[in-house]
């Protein structure tokens, strides 16, 4: 994983790190955790600027949120009940889990997409609630580019100070990366796998 990562990062550049971090957020295969470091690596041997570094992975970020953002704008609260209901086992997330995260989001509103970017898995879903609500699209915008920017500054920052003992990491860093990307797959599955058993207790403690 280390290895293809950062063959994509060698040969596209920027655009590379743009487009790992969309994809990270529309549907997060590869976590950012390994995508900005390993960017960051890149702009400490010179390869990269890290100013295009950080400004192409919050991009490619902003450009995810977005895109949720508009799925919740265009598909509306009662859809987005309706397809967890009816295929709420494979995205593993039941009515009453959506149900939550709409509440939260409607207590806390701007601070809840702020800090939501800042938590992995949750930022990627955190703009569903806003577009939903509707928060306008400039104040979603500004506060996902605040979260956006510390997050990924963060990483990539790490990467990049990292860069002198680069040699040494790699050597650990491919196998555990390919280890956080099964575990990723692992957590999805036993999702699935108790989905019944998860829709039931909560069935039970509304009751």
């Amino acid at each position: 994983m280390f290895d293809f990562i950062s063959g994509i990062i060698a040969q596209v550049g920027y655009l590379g790190i743009a487009f790992l971090m969309f994809a990270e957020n529309v549907f997060p295969p590869i976590p950012s955790e390994l995508i900005m470091p390993l960017a960051g690596f890149n702009a400490a041997s010179g390869e990269l600027g890290l100013i295009g570094v950080l400004l192409a992975g919050i991009a490619g970020s902003l450009a995810g949120a977005v895109f949720w953002y508009w799925i919740g704008l265009k598909i509306g609260a009662e859809r987005i009940r309706r397809l967890a209901a009816r295929h709420g086992r494979w995205l593993t997330v039941s009515p009453q889990e959506f149900d939550q995260a709409q509440d939260w989001f409607n207590r806390y509103g701007a601070l809840a997409v702020l800090i939501g970017r800042l938590i992995p898995t949750v930022r990627t879903f955190i703009s569903v609630p806003a577009g939903l609500q509707p928060m306008p699209l400039g104040k979603f915008v500004f506060y996902s580019t605040l979260g956006t920017a510390a997050w990924t500054a963060f990483l990539t920052l790490a990467g990049y100070f990292l860069e002198s003992q680069y040699s040494r990491v790699s050597d650990w860093l491919n196998p555990v990366s390919t280890v956080v990307v099964v575990a990723i797959v692992g957590i999805y599955l036993w999702r699935v796998a108790t989905y019944r058993r998860r829709v039931g207790a909560e069935g039970d403690r509304q009751a």
